[in-house]
């Protein structure tokens, strides 16, 4: 599959918990959640090395219709709830359209 659609944004955990937001983050690559649906094709979770409250995320999907569409889900909703509680300010999204790239991730 091909990405159409992405978006990166940069959050602010509350002091301390930026571990803690980048590990509900990674939940949603667990199977059920959205992360792991084939519309998702390219999802990156950074973490600053300065600061690890500071945490970076990148998605690409197959369209902006099918990122909406499993965000609407109710396991979207509930990992966007549990972020939420982690989360002290955050930029909001910036989308884009992919052109190309790689990316190797590692656990």
């Amino acid at each position: 599959m091909i990405a159409t659609y992405g978006f990166t944004a940069t959050i602010t955990a509350k002091p301390g918990q930026g571990d803690q937001l980048v590990q509900v983050l990674l939940s949603a690559l667990d199977a059920g959640n959205p992360g792991s649906t084939e519309y998702c094709v390219t999802f990156l979770i950074s973490q600053s090395a300065a600061n690890p409250d500071l945490i970076h995320v990148a998605e690409g999907w197959t369209s902006e219709a099918d990122h909406h569409r499993v965000f609407a889900g109710p396991a979207a909703q509930a990992i966007v709830a549990r972020i939420q509680e982690l989360v002290a300010d955050s930029t909001p999204y910036t989308d884009f359209v992919p052109r190309g790239g790689k990316a190797v991730l590692s656990a």
